[in-house]
């Protein structure tokens, strides 16, 4: 596995996130595509494409999509997940595609990363043809996530305070956001999003990827607790949580 880089912290949690969470947004994708009339020729770039399901997707669609994450390994696994698309290194503010390249681009996920999110959708705007639509989706507000229960088992353990929720997870937030750059959003809504987990060891390893082995086993234990109410009688754990999304049209 990679090694982690202050530069690069995602590269060396990439295979286990893309293992437990490279699916998880799925159910967001549909409303973005439909809203975005994102179909066989669409051009699409993904932003912060992660390990490149959803560019697998897109192709399936019939659409030409491209793909950007400021993650090496993330890219590299998208490059071999979706077969001859174009995955490029680079961050939201500084995307590696000349003026006007795409029809559609799209961001699960991934604005609340960008440390300049008004830079951000600039270099959305700027990478879009006139009249192309900017689809935004994340996590809805912590009171619509069931694993929020372990977020706040584990930051007890800490002494730590939950993270509150951001303004992006809340109700027309990334509606305001897209309206706050100057374009007409076209819809917006929340949808239900399952995470599940074949059994104990999944659940652990799926909630703390990236940590060490000893922290893991330390952590077990709260983490088992918290999500007791959602296993299942064959030992499964099904959470059910929620994302919004909003597309947006840039000014032609």
């Amino acid at each position: 596995m990679p090694t982690t880089s202050p530069d690069d912290p995602w590269s060396a949690v990439a295979d286990d996130w893309g293992r437990y969470w490279g699916t998880f947004a799925q159910p967001v994708w549909e409303p973005l595509l439909r809203t975005a009339r994102i179909g066989r020729g669409t051009r699409v770039l993904d932003v912060g494409c992660g390990s490149g399901e959803l560019l697998e997707h897109l192709q399936d669609r019939g659409a030409v999509p491209s793909g950007v994450d400021p993650s090496s390994r993330m890219a590299e696994l998208a490059q071999a997940r979706a077969i001859g698309v174009d995955v490029r290194l680079g961050d939201f503010e500084r995307l590696p595609f000349g003026d006007g390249a795409f029809d559609a681009l799209l961001a699960v996920n991934a604005l609340q990363f960008a440390e300049d999110q008004d830079a951000a959708l600039a270099e959305a705007g700027r990478v879009l043809v006139p009249g192309g639509v900017v689809g935004l989706a994340g996590w809805a507000e912590r009171a619509r996530n069931d694993l929020d229960a372990i977020n706040v088992a584990l930051a007890e353990v800490d002494d730590d305070e939950p993270p509150e929720d951001g303004p992006l997870r809340v109700e027309g937030g990334l509606a305001d956001v897209l309206r706050g750059a100057g374009w007409d959003v076209l819809d917006d809504g929340v949808v239900p999003v399952a995470w599940t987990a074949r059994g104990d060891t999944d659940l652990v390893r799926g909630i703390l990827f990236g940590e060490a082995d000893s922290t893991i086993a330390d952590l077990a234990p709260v983490v088992l607790d918290a999500a007791a109410p959602f296993r299942r009688p064959d030992g499964t754990y099904r959470l059910m949580n929620a994302y919004r999304w909003a597309v947006a049209r840039v000014p032609t």
